[in-house]
């Protein structure tokens, strides 16, 4: 019984006060932690950087191994959407073995934007990267000096 770790450790000596234990695990609370802390569509979401250019926006989202007709963009009261709905199933059959793998992920990002012009929203999607430009229009009055008479 001597041996046995409590799962959460660290966690646990700490609620409690006994800091000094947590000399003895430096090296462990080191090792525990992703080093290389990778990215992956199948755990996390997608990187997005928006730029404002003069006459219009600039968004490109990182998007590898996602395929065109997996993404829906949307634009809908100032706000682009940019979803990602995949499903992937993988059927190997050998002699006494069956193997099956279903994934299925999506993930949504949006941004808000106003005053643009949504029919000349341009995307295309080109070696894992979604370049969406949307252009600019004139802002709309939403305040209006009114005379009294």
């Amino acid at each position: 019984m001597l041996g046995l770790t409590p799962f959460n450790k660290n966690q646990l000596q700490r609620q409690n006060g006994y800091d000094l234990m947590d000399y003895y695990n430096m090296f462990d609370d080191f090792f525990d932690k992703d080093l290389f802390n990778m990215r992956s569509l199948k755990n996390d979401t997608f990187k997005m950087d928006v730029k404002e250019l003069d006459q219009s926006f600039l968004i490109e989202a990182e998007m590898p191994g996602v395929k065109k007709d997996e993404i829906q963009l949307e634009y809908q009261d100032n706000r682009l959407s940019i979803s990602i709905n995949r499903q992937e199933e993988v059927n190997e059959e050998r002699e006494n073995f069956i193997h099956r793998e279903r994934r299925i992920s999506s993930m949504q990002r949006s941004i808000f934007l106003k005053d643009v012009n949504i029919e000349s929203i341009d995307a295309k999607l080109e070696e894992g990267i979604l370049k969406i430009q949307i252009p600019k229009s004139e802002p709309k009055v939403s305040k209006v000096q009114i005379e009294v008479k």
